[in-house]
């Protein structure tokens, strides 16, 4: 490649990897927002959780079971037609965040059910005896005590976010999924494809290696 083809490629690599930080930075906040709640949530109401409400928990458990179970694949396009009436189109970055977010609040709710049951039952046991309100369970005992497993769990739904991200590409959703498709693959351009897969690769190796540094600080404050 001349200096000019290295320098367009270099362009549309950085277009495309901001796009893709865009995507997986707006859907992680949001499921993060939702999934937290609703983590928690199942894991109060749950038949052995301090509030069981097994009438609530089989309908919202099998919800979050639904979300799970689709393959991102099918879900980007099944919900097209709510993205164009929440988004206006179902094509770019900003569209895909729809889609990314459905596909990562379900399994970001269980991750943090999954967090929470790790939390020692004698001092949720010792703040019900002592009288403590359920806002007390939740901020002082339970969010604090498994909060190394809920970074590692953020930890891992974001790298599974840009996962989702390039996977997007296949309907236009931007990024480097897109760029991949668009200017690798339907155009034969090995140059497109092999930066395209080196900044994905970097960009989990990023994220995983500062959210492991993140939960090792967490647990040896404990």
């Amino acid at each position: 490649m001349n200096p000019e083809s290295w320098s367009e490629l270099l362009d549309l690599v950085a277009g495309a990897t901001l796009e893709t930080l865009y995507m997986v930075g707006l859907s992680g906040l949001v499921t993060l927002a939702v999934g937290l709640p609703a983590g928690v949530a199942l894991y109060l109401i749950e038949p052995a959780g301090p509030c069981p409400l097994p009438w609530l928990h089989r309908p919202l458990s099998t919800l979050v079971n639904i979300g799970r179970s689709l393959p991102f694949i099918v879900l980007l396009i099944a919900v097209i037609p709510l993205t164009r009436a929440i988004v206006g189109t179902s094509l770019g970055s900003s569209a895909a965040v729809v889609p990314l977010t459905l596909g990562s609040i379900p399994f970001f709710a269980r991750v943090v059910e999954a967090a929470l049951r790790e939390v020692d039952r004698g001092r949720i046991e010792a703040v019900v005896a002592m009288g403590g309100t359920l806002r007390h369970l939740i901020f002082m005992v339970l969010l604090p005590e498994a909060l190394p497993a809920l970074l590692a769990g953020v930890t891992l739904t974001l790298v599974m976010l840009v996962g989702f991200s390039a996977m997007a590409g296949v309907v236009g959703g931007g990024g480097l999924g897109d760029l991949a498709i668009r200017y690798g693959y339907q155009r034969f351009n090995t140059e497109v494809m092999v930066a395209t897969v080196v900044v994905l690769v970097l960009l989990v190796q990023l994220l995983q290696s500062l959210g492991d540094r993140a939960v090792r600080r967490l647990a040896h404050r404990r």
